[in-house]
C-alpha cells in the first residue's frame, strides 16, 4: 500500500490548507493509499516554539514506521518538508522515500543568505519536487537552482510567480503541481472510471 506523509511548517499544524488541498488532490481517486497530515511533538502539546531538530527528525521517523509497507511520498511545508528532507538524506538509514515534495523550503534564514541548510542535500537518492515562491526571502529562485542541483535524484521545480514563503492563495496550484508530478512519476495508480 502507498502512503503520503506531509508535515506542517513551524507555525502552522497538521490542517495548513496547503497540506490539505495537496492531500486531497493526490487521494481523490486513487485506491489503496494511506495518507497522514502529521504534527510535530510540540504542536501536539501545544506549545509554539518548535523542538530541536532531533526532536523533529524523530517524529518523522515515527510517522513513518507506523505507515504500512509500500512507497512513501513525503515531505511538507517549510520546516516541515526540510525535516522530511534530512530523514531521506540521512547516510545512516537505510529509508528510501518515492518521492519528496518540498513546499517554500527554508533554504536560509531571511537576509541571512550565509546560513545554508543544504548539508544533506547531495545524499538525497529520492525523486525530488520542489514549490517554490519568486520573492521567497528564504531562498530566491538562483539561490535554490544553485544548491539543488547538488541533489543526485531528480529534481523538479514549480515556480509561484509574486509568491512569498507562505505562498498565500497558491493551494489549488501547488496541488495540482504535486498530484501532476506524482502522476508523473507513476508513484501512485488512480482508480480507472468507467
Amino acid at each position: 500500500m502507498a502512503a503520503l506523509l506531509l508535515f506542517p511548517g513551524a507555525g502552522s499544524n497538521r490542517d495548513h490548507g496547503a497540506l490539505v488541498a495537496i492531500e486531497q488532490a493526490v487521494t481523490s481517486g486513487r485506491r489503496s493509499i494511506t495518507s497522514v497530515r502529521a504534527d510535530f511533538p510540540y504542536r501536539r502539546a501545544g506549545r509554539r516554539p518548535p523542538d530541536r531538530a532531533p526532536v523533529l527528525l524523530q517524529a518523522v521517523r515515527d510517522e513513518l514506521a507506523a505507515l504500512p509497507r509500500g512507497p512513501v511520498v513525503l515531505g511538507g511545508r517549510s520546516m516541515g518538508g526540510r525535516m522530511c528532507s534530512m530523514v531521506v538524506g540521512d547516510e545512516h538509514s537505510p529509508f528510501r522515500a518515492a518521492g519528496v515534495v518540498l513546499v517554500s523550503y527554508p533554504l536560509h534564514p531571511p537576509g541571512k543568505p550565509d546560513k545554508l541548510r543544504v548539508e544533506h542535500l547531495p545524499r538525497i537518492q529520492s525523486p525530488c519536487l520542489f514549490i517554490h515562491g519568486t520573492r521567497d526571502p528564504f531562498g530566491s529562485p538562483e539561490e535554490l537552482l544553485r544548491w539543488t542541483a547538488s541533489i543526485p535524484g531528480p529534481v523538479e521545480h514549480v515556480w509561484i510567480e509574486r509568491g512569498t514563503h507562505d505562498l498565500k492563495g497558491a493551494d489549488q496550484q501547488l496541488a495540482a503541481a504535486t498530484d501532476e508530478w506524482i502522476r508523473r512519476l507513476g508513484l501512485l495508480s488512480r482508480v480507472r472510471r468507467s
